[in-house]
């Protein structure tokens, strides 16, 4: 069996901290504010607590607290940043805190404590909690594990490793709402380009889709790309960015990994 070594279990750590964040903000987000089967305290008492406003304040400081161990993961992924390696192991710790999530959400919070469920306005609200843990938890357990497993050991210099953690850095921040989707203002767009690309081919893709590369990470696959008026965002997903960003959030990082590689 495969041994993990100690710094590869430390980025493990790292992007499994990340991993956890996510879970909690696919949880708050889904089904707190789209779905709405439950808001955070649902469940417990207090008349107080029945106002709309006070439910969506605590769901509201859930993210909060979601969003610090977010950066708490961020923080331990660049502090590994030399001992970052494959893609795959960085993915499966993600994928296996993702998990991790789901299996404390439903274990503490709807089982032990009883704050809310999954949904708390149906007859059986234990079916929804282990069908929700079984379809979210599992998968991601099972590929993350399977990714961690197969995934080469570690290795590559400090520029290559502050190379991916910049790149996991504005996927995780530009994932926020206000980076959805670039919109037509003026400026250029962060691109981050699929790992088995390489830099020609990134470079390529950014000119076909009619921009002008303005930046570009040691690694390549973080590019800032000027689009003007005649490029096209599709153009850059069709031939292999991962995520295209604009925001001020996205420009913010784009001057942080310049100056961190």
């Amino acid at each position: 069996m495969t041994q993990i070594r100690t710094p590869a279990r430390r980025a493990l750590l790292a992007s499994g901290v990340l991993g956890f964040a996510l879970g909690g903000f696919f949880d708050g987000i889904l089904l707190h504010q789209i779905l709405q089967w439950h808001h955070f305290l649902s469940l417990v008492p207090g008349e107080a607590l029945r106002d709309i406003r006070m439910q969506i304040l605590a769901d509201g400081m859930f993210h909060v607290a979601v969003y610090l161990i977010a950066m708490i993961g961020l923080w331990l992924l660049w502090r590994t940043r030399s001992q970052l390696g494959a893609g795959r192991h960085l993915l499966g710790g993600a994928l296996l805190g993702f998990a991790a999530w789901q299996v404390v959400d439903v274990v503490v919070f709807h089982w032990i404590v009883g704050i809310h469920r999954v949904r708390v306005d149906v007859p059986d609200p234990l079916l929804w909690d282990i069908g929700w843990l079984v379809s979210t938890g599992i998968p991601p357990l099972v590929l993350g594990w399977w990714l961690v497993r197969r995934a080469a050991p570690p290795s590559g210099g400090r520029r290559h490793g502050a190379a991916v953690a910049a790149s996991l850095t504005a996927l995780v921040l530009a994932s926020a709402p206000a980076a959805a989707l670039p919109s037509s203002e003026a400026g250029p767009v962060l691109v981050l380009f699929r790992a088995d690309l390489d830099p020609d081919a990134s470079f390529a893709a950014a000119i076909a889709a009619g921009g002008r590369v303005a930046w570009s990470d040691p690694s390549g696959g973080l590019l800032a790309v000027d689009l003007g008026d005649g490029g096209s965002v599709w153009e850059l997903y069709r031939r292999g960015a991962l995520l295209v960003g604009r925001s001020a959030v996205t420009g913010g990082c784009l001057t942080w990994t310049r100056v961190s590689a």
